[in-house]
């Protein structure tokens, strides 16, 4: 949906963006990478207006690498 711009699930074109946020104490659409709230990764959600499918997105790759960083074992 991020790319295409279409569903995936019911081929509708009506895509609805939801920017990742990071509010007070982690609140947010965010996954935190740290000790911090100055860490956390915003989190982008597409949703499609027709069937109300739903992904979430990463959309910074410093984003991506610092996820890997903080999460790999």
């Amino acid at each position: 949906m991020k790319n295409a711009g279409i569903c995936t699930k019911c081929h509708s074109s009506e895509i609805i963006r939801i920017p990742g946020n990071v509010g007070a104490y982690g609140a947010g659409n965010n996954i935190i990478a740290g000790r911090t709230n100055f860490s956390a990764v915003k989190v982008t959600r597409y949703i499609c207006a027709s069937c109300g499918y739903t992904e979430e997105w990463i959309d910074n790759s410093i984003d991506i690498e610092k996820l890997k960083k903080y999460y790999s074992d």
